[in-house]
């Protein structure tokens, strides 16, 4: 019977470690899935900014909140694993589905890890040093259904290094919420490129100009392509906001959507 049991209640942990996985993120090469959690109803503030305390209170630049159906997992990397190479490779397969990052950060510019691991994720495992932390959040509307996936990678010193991923099913629109400016920045230089299926319209709009203005205006370096039907009302926008013509090439009309390549 003893010998019955353990087998059970393997069985059973093993399904749970795979209803928490998720089907748009592979597990990271020879990782183990420890801490899984199925989904249940909660409610989850994620911040789009440095998360400190001051004064004994949380305080973050911004933040984006819902309600609905919270699952999670948590991966223990193979020893020698990269943390961040496993974070990135996690966004890149979301994105690859139509994911659209909300907020990118690395290192100090999270701000403290311990206040990621316990205040935001409540997992103590994730506790590391804060020059080693990477966050991804990104948002997917699949069907309709607004979907947020938090993407947290830490190394921690010699000992294995962890990536933990959680899903928000949110229960009602989340409505307009927009990348921060440093975010489309480090994507733009990560990637080289950000694709926007639904801004090839005509006029732009003007909250998105605004952030893309922004974004290019924190690095006046950087020289883009931008491609669409739009991609001149686009580039006249953002001269008025400030980026320099040279700056902004044009590139086929032909695709769909707006997109900007970095020219390197």
């Amino acid at each position: 019977m003893p010998r019955l049991f353990i087998l059970v209640l393997a069985s059973v942990l093993g399904s749970a470690a795979m209803a928490a996985e998720f089907a748009d993120i592979p597990r990271p090469a020879d990782a183990q899935a420890i801490d899984p959690r199925p989904a249940m109803q909660a409610e989850r503030t994620y911040p789009l900014g440095a998360v400190r305390k001051i004064s004994n209170q949380i305080r973050m630049d911004g933040q984006v909140s819902a309600r609905g159906q919270l699952s999670s997992v948590t991966y223990e990397l193979a020893v020698g694993a990269s943390a961040m190479d496993a974070l990135n490779g996690a966004r890149q397969s979301l994105q690859d589905k139509g994911g659209q990052v909300l907020f990118w950060c690395q290192g100090q510019e999270c701000g403290e890890s311990s206040l990621w691991a316990n205040q935001i994720f409540a997992n103590a495992k994730l506790v590391g040093a804060d020059e080693q932390q990477g966050m991804i959040l990104l948002r997917h509307a699949d069907s309709g259904v607004d979907t947020l996936v938090a993407l947290y990678g830490i190394n921690r010193n010699g000992r294995k290094p962890y990536l933990h991923v959680e899903q928000l099913v949110a229960e009602s629109p989340l409505g307009t919420v927009l990348p921060t400016p440093a975010t489309l920045l480090r994507e733009l230089r990560g990637t080289g490129r950000l694709d926007y299926p639904d801004l090839g319209v005509t006029p732009p709009p003007a909250d998105w100009v605004a952030l893309l203005a922004r974004s290019l205006n924190q690095d006046s370096t950087l020289r883009v392509t931008l491609a669409g039907p739009a991609a001149e009302p686009w580039r006249q926008a953002l001269v008025a906001q400030g980026v320099r013509a040279a700056r902004l090439e044009l590139g086929n009309p032909a695709k769909a959507g707006l997109h900007i390549d970095l020219i390197r």
